[in-house]
């Protein structure tokens, strides 16, 4: 098995060399060699393992190994952009490291056509390095005009004769479709272009089968390898990702990774699963510099008859040497700090809740991170600045390493707790080599009184709901009895099925959210094939009622897809809702087989009269009968009691599985 024990300088191996060839450049190590076009940038061609060329050579040779954005002027059209250098550079070399630079600087007064920003790749190959890195300092002074980027990533196209299997994660590993079998004579074209159903493969197993770039989407914070791999000869092609400061969304960003192509992906910036929000938007004037990776492109192989699952977990294992390694030691440019330039902040992150036993209590596994200061959950679209993240232990202490130099604020949120939190001591400033205890820091989850009944569990996600079986006709064979269900293709479908006439109704006590509650609130297809708005309803018995004060019902969404939902007490009037979120979301997560996209809280308060001893029926109604996508992901509901001392009269209720 090829890999590369430990990422740095130092490694035995051939001399690294750079070999200039006038219209390109070679970097070779004597494991890998790697070609690239002078000035632009673009890779043309990566040998390894036996492969001469791991990518397409079909493909134009701008179509095989590049850098790519999306971006527009206020008010135009999005534009797609590979980015091809004008200034080449060598920045470093020597026997250990070679590191090149293709420099696309934005002149105003020359290429006022092009994206505001002046952008510098880089590549580097080190001694000994079954594989190459890449990075990228975008930036724009002060006086350049505004403009929208929403996405700029890495694109590699592999050769589709050898590169058959993909790897995302330990679950989801599968033999792919060739590219071909998306063409119309071995397809049918499903409900949106990136979906198709496999009619006529060629490979007869995959026939019946859904292929949809969005079904082997990941979070960001489980995106740290992934790729492709060939049986003939055994070589894997691997994105490695060892910090996700860089990217935009936060942890719980989701992005694509590979996909029939064969396709390999480095995302930095989408607005995938998010909307609009997710875009960085610069007003004129506005300076900004980013530095996006190093991400590490590793290659790797096994002898014959080794299953293939040996270069998957060789990968995982060379992912945690990068990840070891962050931040990494070698980058020549000052952008990116090394680790003593940078700082760590810990601190103990605790939940006061009145109503729970005890009433402070440790943030178990909360998620606690530095992002630009703003809002509470600003982190959620931000994709200017950086974010640093990590997961608490069972006691809610925590620790941050490897923060670049700054202003941050400081947030987070705990599984099993509703809402965000934000540190009120203000924005830290990090300093090179600083260290910031923050002691002991108390989440206040939003709560006013004793909870009467909850459904769902407040994680950011619909996963803990009921999730239907596929229509067969529309079936991932590879998330068949996965803990991924909500991967499978149609399921916005089968709402109606289960629901043909009549809504879902969920009785307090009686009904459990895991079999009972449909993981998505949707639209009900209708015989014409338009679509109805649908009112779900939930019953609950008080045995007594305060006679002041107002009851409060907290609406947690994972996701929403142009929904609006309105919530009415006991009585159903579509004239005069009690509270009406308005239309709401952009993220597509119905359709791009997502289980949450950007979460929201709404609190809607209740007053005591509308309530009755005895039995009451809340109704929420998806007005929006817009589309087949259009809906609602609840993440977890709850109906709260005045603070009140009849309050502790009020019987405590919960679903079966509370």
């Amino acid at each position: 098995m090829a890999h590369t024990p430990t990422p740095g300088i130092g490694i035995a191996g051939p001399d690294v060399r750079l070999l200039d060839r006038g219209r390109y450049v070679v970097l070779d190590n004597g494991i890998v060699q790697m070609t690239l076009t002078k000035p632009e940038g673009i890779i043309t061609c990566l040998s390894y393992g036996g492969i001469k060329n791991v990518f397409e050579t079909r493909n134009k040779e701008t179509n095989r190994g590049y850098w790519d954005l999306n971006w527009n002027k206020p008010n135009e059209k999005d534009t797609f952009d590979v980015i091809s250098g004008t200034d080449f550079h060598v920045v470093h070399q020597d026997v250990d490291r070679v590191e090149v630079s293709f420099v696309r600087p934005y002149n105003p007064n020359v290429n006022s056509t092009g994206i505001p920003l002046n952008i510098d790749k880089r590549f580097a190959l080190l001694r000994g390095s079954s594989g190459f890195y890449s990075y990228s300092i975008y930036e724009r002074p002060t006086d350049w005009p505004g403009f929208t980027l929403s996405q700029t990533r890495i694109t590699f196209k592999l050769s589709k004769d050898s590169f058959h299997h993909i790897a995302v994660a330990d679950n989801k590993q599968k033999l792919m479709p060739a590219p071909e079998d998306r063409m119309p004579d071995r397809c049918e074209p499903l409900a949106y272009p990136e979906a198709v159903r496999l009619t006529n493969p060629i490979e007869p197993s995959l026939r019946g089968e859904v292929d949809d770039k969005y079904e082997y989407a990941t979070d960001n914070r489980d995106n740290r390898v992934q790729g492709w791999m060939s049986s003939n000869p055994m070589v894997g092609f691997w994105v490695i990702t060892a910090s996700d400061e860089f990217r935009n969304g936060g942890p719980l960003k989701q992005n694509l990774t590979s996909h029939v192509g064969p396709t390999c992906l480095s995302m930095f910036h989408s607005a995938h699963y998010v909307g609009a929000e997710m875009c960085a938007h610069f007003q004129d004037g506005e300076p900004w510099q980013k530095v996006l990776g190093p991400v590490f492109i590793y290659l790797n192989s096994a002898p014959p008859g080794m299953p293939l699952s040996a270069l998957w977990e060789d990968a995982k294992r060379q992912a945690w040497a990068e990840i070891r390694a962050w931040p990494y030691c070698w980058p020549e440019s000052p952008d990116f700090p090394k680790a003593s330039e940078r700082g760590t902040v810990s601190g103990h992150l605790l939940v006061h809740d009145s109503f729970s036993e005890p009433s402070t209590f440790g943030g178990k596994y909360a998620f606690v991170g530095l992002a630009n200061p703003g809002e509470t959950g600003s982190w959620q679209t931000d994709s200017k600045g950086y974010q640093f993240w990590t997961q608490a232990d069972t006691e809610g202490y925590f620790t941050i390493n490897n923060i670049r130099t700054g202003v941050y604020d400081v947030y987070g949120w705990v599984p099993g707790v509703i809402g965000d939190y934000k540190y009120a001591g203000g924005p830290l400033h990090i300093q090179p080599g600083s260290t910031i205890d923050l002691g002991e820091m108390v989440f206040y989850p939003p709560r006013d009184g004793p909870t009467i009944w909850e459904i769902g569990i407040p994680d950011r996600t619909a996963a803990e709901f009921f999730i239907p079986d596929p229509n067969p006709k529309y079936i991932n064979r590879l998330y068949i009895n996965s803990n991924e269900k909500w991967r499978q293709y149609g399921l916005w479908e089968r709402y109606t099925d289960l629901y043909p006439t009549q809504d879902l109704v969920y009785t307090i006590g009686k009904s459990d959210w895991r079999t009972d509650w449909f993981f998505a609130h949707l639209n009900r297809i209708k015989e014409d094939g338009t679509y109805a708005a649908t009112t779900w309803q939930v019953k609950f018995n008080l045995d007594t009622i305060t006679d002041s004060g107002i009851y409060k019902f907290r609406i947690a969404t994972a996701a929403s897809s142009n929904a609006a939902i309105q919530v009415y007490i006991n009585v159903f009037n579509p004239r005069k809702p009690l509270f009406d979120t308005m239309q709401f979301g952009k993220d597509n997560a119905i359709a791009r087989h997502g289980i949450h996209g950007l979460y929201r809280l709404w609190t809607v308060d209740i007053p005591f009269g509308l309530l009755h001893v005895g039995e009451n029926t809340l109704f929420l109604t998806q007005r929006k009968p817009s589309g087949p996508f259009t809906g609602v992901m609840y993440d977890y509901l709850r109906l709260e009691a005045p603070h009140h001392p009849a309050a502790a009269a009020t019987a405590i209720q919960g679903s079966a599985s509370a």
